[in-house]
């Protein structure tokens, strides 16, 4: 139960922090690099939040179901929007492989 608080609590500083910084970074991630930071800074694994999340993360896709309930609810601006979400889908995906692969041509040593 301690191991849930934890990340529940990470979280709601991340929300604070995004909140009172007014960063266009949503408060989650916030969270998590705090989280981050905090593990880092223990210098110990936590195996009780190590075994919650892996549990926790089997369970991760129930936590979509709310995404696509919203977004059956939106059909009739999805057909009307359809060419540039589209657009976004594949440039933002061209993108992040074009950048992944620079990232890992540069952090392997090849020119």
């Amino acid at each position: 139960m301690t191991s849930f608080i934890t990340l529940l609590l990470f979280q709601v500083l991340g929300e604070a922090a995004a909140f009172a910084l007014s960063v266009p970074i949503p408060g989650p991630v916030i969270g998590m690099i705090l989280l981050l930071l905090w593990l880092i800074a223990r210098q110990q694994q936590d195996s009780e939040l190590i075994r919650f999340s892996s549990r926790f993360l089997r369970h991760l896709a129930l936590l979509f179901i709310p995404a696509a309930v919203g977004i059956m609810t939106q059909f009739e601006r999805l057909a009307n929007e359809w060419p540039a979400i589209l657009a976004a889908v594949f440039g933002s995906t061209l993108a992040s492989i074009v950048v992944t692969a620079y990232l890992v041509r540069g952090l392997d040593g090849e020119d």
